[in-house]
């Protein structure tokens, strides 16, 4: 049962962002185009938020040991608004920079769609490498490449992974999609800046991105994984309510049309009395 489950964990994280930017495309006739560019973005990102993460760690400014409750939310704030700050600058960059035609909320969708998902596919990608190798030490086909000094501790791990509760199988694509979620909230909130010509909104999508973060790994050291994912599903269902509100509130649904206001209503003019004169009554006829 785990290893259909293991596998269908790692399918799921692959295909269901390309299923999200399929409906996305169907529905409001969307460019794939803007999937790719928010796909590049995220990982044009990470090539320069991992090494700034791992020099905070060199400089002792990123704390190594997460033993206190101080380190535990130094770390979380930390790594919070490292990604939000990395992530959202990168994705108002897009913006500005690649993009510069997409503004309507569909298309900030599917960049969003692609920012998130193509860390999802990503994931699903290793976790299914993963996968197949766990099966392949499960059946005794790999353990011969293993030193012998390292074979207890292999055996240990698979023991532990094979058993887990079947439902500690499929937290992965749980959490891709309640992260794909807040990407897509933030990739139409950095997109305000634009349309609303308000640069309040990065810094408001930079906020939500770093709180969201912080306070999964918060949660995560402090707790465990379930109630991580509680935590994140909750701001999950923040994020689709910010969605939906700037979808209800964006300009081009709340333009007032035109329409053409009712002629004011005729006053008949008023008439003068005209004397008769008997002498002038044949100018009056058709000649």
């Amino acid at each position: 049962m785990l290893y259909v489950l293991y596998l269908l964990n790692a399918l799921l994280m692959i295909f269901l962002p390309l299923a999200l930017a399929t409906v996305i495309e169907r529905r409001w006739s969307v460019d794939w185009g803007l999937f790719g560019v928010g796909a590049v973005t995220f990982v044009a990102v990470q090539v320069l938020h991992i090494p700034f993460n791992w020099l905070l760690g060199q400089w002792g400014v990123l704390p190594q040991d997460v033993s206190t409750p101080a380190t535990v939310v130094t770390t979380a704030l930390i790594l919070g608004l490292s990604a939000g700050v990395f992530e959202e600058v990168g994705r108002y960059l897009a913006y500005r920079y690649w993009a510069t035609g997409a503004r309507s909320w569909a298309e900030g969708l599917m960049m969003g769609a692609g920012h998130g998902g193509i860390e999802a596919l990503l994931l699903g990608l290793l976790a299914l490498v993963n996968t197949l190798f766990l099966f392949a030490f499960q059946a005794d086909r790999l353990l011969a490449v293993v030193p012998a000094a390292q074979q207890p501790l292999l055996e240990a791990q698979l023991s532990l992974v094979f058993s887990a509760a079947w439902y500690d199988a499929l937290l992965g694509a749980l959490e891709r999609v309640l992260a794909m979620t807040a990407h897509l909230a933030l990739s139409v909130m950095v997109l305000q800046v634009f349309v609303r010509r308000r640069i309040r909104w990065l810094w408001l999508a930079i906020g939500w991105h770093a709180l969201l973060d912080a306070a999964a790994v918060y949660a995560l050291v402090t707790w465990n994984a379930y109630v991580a994912e509680l935590l994140v599903g909750v701001m999950a269902l923040l994020s689709g309510l910010i969605l939906w509100r700037l979808y209800c509130a964006r300009p081009e649904a709340a333009a007032v049309p035109l329409s053409a206001e009712p002629l004011p209503e005729l006053i008949p003019a008023g008439t003068r009395p005209v004397a008769l004169d008997p002498d002038k009554l044949d100018d009056t006829r058709f000649q």
